[in-house]
């Protein structure tokens, strides 16, 4: 028989439908990367060294794993096949790293490193955040490898390990390696999408900056009796400059932090947008953010801050004193139409002119961030990956134009210049981050589906 498209989506479909696929899950999902914890270092490094490259032996690549530029952090995996110089090359991104397991919180006892199978939700620590979605991507790479014997392109396959931290030491790694990671075009599985029912591409991400704001008065805390009423309240001074920076409904009123301006490009992707409502989960507050603005224009194209955390005194255990220092943890997401280094001078300069000088704004550090970038919706990337999804799944997939959340698109967009594409196959109820994560298996085996078409089709002769 010939190769065919259609016979490398079968074999995709077979991998899920025999169990393979859960069975190589189960693997991944075992090793314990947890980044965030300080005993990682071993389980990342296994990842690399051991877990990827069994996974993908016989596949035809050479893979290295490079030391990350700060020793303090997991390395990544690097893999190379390269078919033919004349061919597109694909960067295929996923993260090794998974956020602390949080044993003993689970439903039923559950252990997060290992996957459980209840009904068709599949439980279990990087099932859908990130391992069973860069798994994904790899056997799909091997369902079409087995029918035709080729891809079609060359592929360069990047697992990193520390996403879960912001990503630290990748941009330099990016840059230490720019000749040997060069490519066409990324294409990344990650994230929820917006429905269960409709096939998805985000095109990069909102960024994130945290900031404290400190009133710091006096070093010491005095009697409310005494001093009540004559003495200022850091936390009553705060609280006024908080509500400087929003209205009571939530419209930003710094200037400078919105948009000046959203691309028409990206306000038709926006307005086509469609949505699901997932049980379980919050709905909007119409009347909350900016004036004007739909429920997708606000996520996708707009920029929100929300106090992460707010203290004066002892809340524990108050005491009848006029405390000396009041503190707020803020966070803003934002679009790639408002520079991040632009966020932190408007907001000084936004406080001082209502007499709010003695407020502090002091960034946060111990982490790294992501910023915010976005590939054009007309890319012709975007097209070719959107005419295969549809004719896979015989629907268009929403195309948004930015992910609502944060992830490495900056990095690979500014230091490679490539089109950044994420493929997400999870939905809104999946719990990332949190205690009972779990994939859908349907929306997993819809995944190799949908990837096992990409990969057959760009390897027909797409081009960027």
């Amino acid at each position: 028989m010939q190769p065919s498209r259609e016979g490398a989506i079968a074999r995709a479909e077979d991998c899920f439908d025999s169990g393979r696929y859960l069975e190589a899950l189960r693997r991944l999902v075992a090793v314990p990367t947890e980044s965030q914890m300080p005993d990682s270092q071993p389980a990342l490094r296994r990842y690399c060294s051991e877990t990827i490259p069994e996974l993908v032996q016989g596949m035809g690549f050479e893979g290295v794993v490079v030391e990350n530029p700060i020793p303090r952090f997991g390395p990544v995996y690097v893999g190379t096949r390269t078919e033919d110089p004349a061919f597109p090359t694909v960067m295929i991104y996923g993260h090794g790293d998974v956020v602390r397991g949080l044993a003993g919180k689970w439903a039923g006892g559950l252990d997060p490193f290992a996957v459980t199978v209840q009904g068709d939700k599949w439980y279990g620590r990087g099932t859908v955040d990130n391992k069973g979605q860069h798994l994904i991507a790899i056997e799909a790479l091997r369902a079409v490898l087995a029918e035709r014997g080729r891809l079609g392109f060359n592929a360069k396959l990047l697992i990193e390990t520390g996403e879960e931290q912001g990503s630290p030491g990748l941009r330099d790694l990016l840059i230490q390696q720019r000749d040997a990671l060069a490519g066409d075009v990324f294409i990344g599985l990650d994230g929820p999408r917006q429905t269960t029912f409709m096939p998805e591409i985000k095109l990069g991400s909102r960024g994130g900056i945290a900031f404290d704001l400190v009133v710091h008065l006096r070093d010491q805390a005095h009697h409310s009796g005494h001093w009540g009423g004559v003495l200022r309240d850091p936390g009553f001074v705060l609280a006024h400059a908080l509500s400087s920076i929003v209205t009571q409904d939530g419209k930003i009123l710094v200037e400078g932090w919105t948009p000046r301006a959203v691309p028409s490009s990206v306000r038709q992707a926006i307005a086509g947008l469609v949505f699901e409502d997932i049980p379980g989960l919050p709905e909007e507050d119409p009347s909350w953010g900016e004036p004007g603005l739909t429920k997708a224009e606000k996520i996708f194209g707009w920029t929100s801050v929300i106090v992460l955390a707010q203290i004066t005194g002892h809340p524990d255990a108050p005491t009848n004193a006029v405390q000396g220092e009041a503190r707020a943890r803020l966070q803003i997401r934002h679009t790639a139409d408002v520079p991040a280094k632009d966020f932190v001078p408007a907001l000084r300069a936004h406080l001082d002119s209502r007499g709010f000088e003695a407020v502090q704004i002091i960034p946060v550090t111990e982490r790294d961030v992501f910023g915010a970038a976005r590939t054009d919706p007309h890319n012709p990337w975007v097209g070719i990956v959107a005419d295969s999804m549809t004719r896979t799944a015989g629907r268009a997939p929403n195309i948004v134009p930015n992910s609502s959340g944060s992830n490495p698109s900056d990095m690979f967009i500014e230091e490679l210049g490539m089109p950044v594409l994420w493929i997400p196959n999870s939905y809104a109820g999946c719990n990332q981050h949190g205690p009972d994560e779990h994939a859908l298996a349907p929306l997993l085996r819809e995944g190799l589906r949908l990837m096992a078409g990409i990969w057959w089709d760009i390897g027909e002769g797409g081009r960027g």
